[in-house]
């Protein structure tokens, strides 16, 4: 029996979920492209499905930034259609035995930054950076870096008057606190520079293996937040970053060190991976190391959409990105100020003038439901959805 999401969408296998919901493929009918499938229980305490959508529209355009296809509530679920994606950047550090390269860091840091400025570009923060949270692409985008899940970012500036968002105190923990900035923790509003810092974590995380405060126990969540916060204190960015070449301090000290409002210098951030990757005469050939056949490799910690038919990583996923595209971020690269003026009342308008999808009357309640029970072996969907503050 067939199931369809929408009019032009066929719903597939399950091939992910969590706290949000739950990930399906799906196929156009009208092209037969893969595409991914987001449900989201509609009486969740708190619906963020349509809120991502909406930036997905409003962030359209950029590199490595998926398009949002379709959304609308069906039956007992809130649905979006999206671009289906690759492994997301943890699969692919669990495939490469938990350990990268300094090669592969320095090639990901770079685009990860871009990616960043780019969403930065159009007014929104993410607030909730993390390995999970990037993805590469497969197929024309093959190992292009993509940036996900906008279900906690916020606008941090006015898209029209360009006025920033004034600074707070007594916040809430918002994001994943394995990799909140110190200003996140403090209770401080966040701004660019948190982005920037939660990236810094990550980066680490990738040389490492893992951070030091991983692994810390506590009573309640509270408290455990609260220890995650004061190792990161106490251990510092010296002791953090020791054994590693400077251009990480660098890094830190430079985002931790800007102002709430200040606009972040993504080219000096980017250059200190460029001059690194010189200085230890590292070839910058867009070869990272899930395509490399001599380091050891763990298929199964792949989604099964990315192994191919003889039990193996993808072959598009073993092609490198061409250097244009690792070094791109909006096809207005060059002019970028020029073009976001330029940009019509309706794209900077605010994010309740866009409207969802109609709900298609041939697609009931039942039917998707049943789908969902069919799917799960008799299982439901996940109702609980990631709150406005802090995640595991």
């Amino acid at each position: 029996m067939e199931f369809r999401v929408g009019y032009n969408y066929r719903l597939g296998r399950k091939v992910g979920g969590g706290a949000f919901g739950e990930i399906y493929l799906g196929t156009d009918i009208t092209t037969g492209n893969e595409v991914a499938i987001k449900l989201e229980s509609a009486s969740c305490r708190n619906p963020q499905l349509q809120y991502e959508y909406k930036i997905y529209r409003l962030l359209k355009g950029g590199v490595g930034i998926p398009s949002a296809l379709y959304y609308s509530k069906e039956g007992s679920y809130n649905v979006m259609v999206m671009d289906l994606l690759g492994p997301s950047l943890e699969d692919l550090f669990n495939y490469c035995s938990r350990r990268f390269t300094l090669k592969t860091v320095c090639m990901l840091a770079r685009e990860m930054i871009l990616r960043l400025q780019y969403v930065h570009s159009k007014c929104f923060i993410h607030r909730d950076i993390k390995p999970d949270n990037f993805t590469v692409g497969l197929n024309r985008d093959n190992n292009t870096v993509f940036l996900i899940d906008y279900g906690l970012s916020k606008r941090y500036r006015n898209p029209v008057t360009k006025e920033h968002i004034p600074y707070r105190e007594n916040k809430s923990l918002t994001g994943t606190p394995r990799y909140a900035s110190l200003y996140n923790h403090l209770g401080m509003e966040q701004s660019r520079r948190d982005d920037l810092e939660s990236l810094g974590y990550v980066f680490l995380y990738f040389l490492r293996g893992k951070l030091p405060w991983q692994g810390l126990r506590a009573e309640t969540k509270k408290e455990k937040y609260n220890r995650i916060m004061e190792y990161k204190m106490e251990i510092g960015f010296d002791h953090l970053c020791q054994s590693y070449p400077e251009e990480f301090l660098l890094y830190f000290d430079y985002c931790h060190g800007l102002g709430f409002d200040e606009t972040p210098d993504y080219d000096y951030l980017r250059g200190l991976f460029s001059e690194l990757m010189k200085r230890k005469n590292i070839e910058d050939d867009g070869m990272y190391d899930w395509m490399n056949g001599s380091i050891t490799h763990v298929a199964s910690a792949l989604p099964k959409h990315c192994i191919g038919a003889n039990g193996a990583i993808r072959r598009d996923l073993l092609r490198p990105a061409a250097k244009e595209v690792r070094e791109a971020m909006t096809p207005e690269d060059l002019n970028q100020e020029a073009s976001e003026k330029e940009e019509g009342v309706a794209r900077l308008a605010n994010l309740h003038s866009i409207e969802m999808v109609v709900q298609p009357k041939h697609l009931s309640q039942s039917t998707l439901s049943q789908f969902a029970v069919r799917c799960e072996e008799g299982s439901e969907l996940n109702s609980a959805m990631p709150q406005n503050e802090a995640t595991q």
